[in-house]
């Protein structure tokens, strides 16, 4: 592999400024709103008024990264951690995971998957979970199973965890709760729609008008919303189903607004709009699978009669990437598959256990996780825009359709996002151009609450974004390149790093100048 400074910025702030406050912010709580899929691009006065007013209000971040994989159950355990994925132990939304399933792919956002690791499912405590040690309660609420990830065992034995609550895609944890919430808010929709309104709706509902009104405001609370991502998958970016869709989600954070106001507790609140991922269109798809079962390599996609044997494959499909566990770890039949994939018409960055010719290893991407595939492949991608004129496109599996939204790949639609923060704690009407991402949002809550963290991080404090504070640490751009000679592959990963947490832009085939 090799690699040259792309920009090197050199940009060195003086630090926290003479005078600055201690290390914990104004507010007393912290609100966490998840647009899932949000792309920053979508922002406008007419798209989204209540984001968009946010945003005049506080600060943007224009340089905002999701981790690599970029997808949901990936980032939100990264936002709950601010951990890389090798350092949490989760790396995909699906991965092979024999002790939960020897036949197939599993969610990583399961219950039962989480269960068949037991205590130590992720390998760092979350958020919520060094909140609830420092006695401060929490709520979560969410459409979607991610939601859970946040305080996924939830067995603490404090007060603070006893009060604290996680509704999840229908349920409750603790189990009890759900009661509560139907009694007031009437039955989980029946159906996912799209725009999945009426399940977004119920989440929120769910968390302004029972978990707060009902319980004491909690010092940090997240609600995860279903869209824009559901409707741009069944559609696409720009079209107008996830038009609509932005419609809804920017109606509920309104109302998440209006509760704050209602309840006195705007000014006492720092607000922090996120998406996990970006998105982009479909615009061909090619049957990986049978493709390298056709030069040689035995792999399977779904559920064998029996678990794959030493040198057979198991490929999980992840929408924008898949993630390949060769049964056994042979590095010769790792290298065959890197260089069947390296000779075809549809990758666009390969990771791989044994830093083969022309891939990265899995360190570089952050994913080495203690059951991570042995080779991961990233689809290729364009700039090209779509039928509603969005730009993005990428190349998908065959089980994808052309014409609808997908992502999780390193596309730089995909590993740029969405935050907007506003609150007594963040600059007015600013914008951040430094670079910032998923990991950062953690450490930036704990410091805000004035709650020190359990362990080290890899993502940083946000200071930069707030009154008083300068950013004291080194800016930097490079570009990675890796290439094998023998099958003329080149890929490139363009990396930006703030200190030492990394954050990358894109990456893709050839060696990075094309743009």
């Amino acid at each position: 592999m090799k690699s040259h400074t792309f920009l090197a910025l050199l940009i060195t702030f003086s630090g926290v400024c003479a005078g600055a406050p201690a290390p914990h912010g104004k507010a007393h709580h912290v609100v966490v709103v998840v647009w899932d899929g949000m792309r920053p691009d979508f922002v406008t006065e007419k798209t989204t008024p209540n984001l968009w007013k946010l945003a005049q209000e506080g600060v943007t971040f224009h340089r905002h990264h999701p981790a690599y994989p970029s997808s949901t159950e990936v980032n939100g355990t990264v936002m709950a951690t601010g951990v890389y994925p090798e350092h949490s132990g989760l790396m995909a939304n699906r991965e092979y995971r024999p002790k939960a399933d020897p036949l197939k792919p599993v969610g990583t956002e399961l219950p039962s998957t989480m269960q068949s690791e037991g205590a130590h499912y992720l390998e760092v405590r979350t958020l919520a979970q060094m909140l609830h040690a420092a006695g401060r309660e929490t709520a979560v609420a969410g459409t979607k199973g991610v939601a859970l990830l946040q305080d996924w065992s939830h067995n603490g034995t404090s007060r603070a965890a006893r009060d604290s609550v996680v509704f999840y895609d229908g349920k409750t944890a603790p189990e009890s709760v759900m009661a509560e919430l139907t009694g007031t808010l009437g039955a989980w929709p029946a159906t996912i729609e799209f725009p999945n309104s009426p399940e977004d709706e119920w989440t929120e509902r769910a968390l302004t008008e029972v978990l707060w009104k009902k319980r004491a405001m909690p010092a940090y609370s997240m609600l995860w919303m279903s869209d824009p991502d559901y409707s741009q998958h069944q559609m696409a970016p720009g079209s107008e189903m996830a038009l609509a869709a932005l419609k809804s989600v920017d109606d509920r954070l309104g109302k998440v607004i209006e509760a704050l106001d209602t309840n006195g507790l705007r000014n006492d609140t720092d607000i922090m709009i996120i998406s996990d991922h970006g998105f982009s269109t479909i615009t061909r798809s090619s049957d990986v699978i049978a493709t390298l079962n056709a030069a040689g390599i035995k792999v399977t996609g779904t559920a064998p009669e029996h678990p794959p044997l030493p040198g057979e494959v198991m490929a999980v499909n992840n929408g924008g990437s898949i993630m390949f566990y060769v049964i056994g770890h042979d590095k010769g039949v790792g290298q065959k598959l890197t260089e069947i994939i390296q000779k075809s018409d549809y990758a666009g960055v390969i990771f791989s256990r044994w830093k083969l010719p022309g891939t990265f290893d899995l360190h570089t991407g952050h994913i080495a996780t203690r059951e991570a595939p042995d080779v991961v492949m990233a689809f290729r991608w364009s700039a090209e825009p779509n039928a509603y004129g969005a730009a993005g496109a990428v190349v998908a599996d065959a089980p994808h359709k052309v014409g609808k939204g997908t992502h999780a790949t390193l596309s730089a639609y995909d590993m740029h996002n969405t935050l907007i923060a506003a609150g007594p704690d963040f600059r007015k009407g600013w914008a951040d151009e430094t670079p910032t991402g998923n990991i950062d949002l953690a450490p930036t809550v704990l410091w805000i609450l004035g709650v020190p963290r359990a362990a080290p991080m890899d993502g940083r404090v946000l200071l930069e974004a707030m009154p008083k504070h300068r950013l004291g640490r080194h800016v930097s751009q490079t570009v990675l390149r890796a290439e094998n000679p023998a099958t003329g592959w080149k890929q490139y990963l363009k990396v930006s790093r703030v200190g030492t947490t990394e954050y990358f832009d894109e990456g893709n085939l050839g060696t990075g100048d094309e743009r």
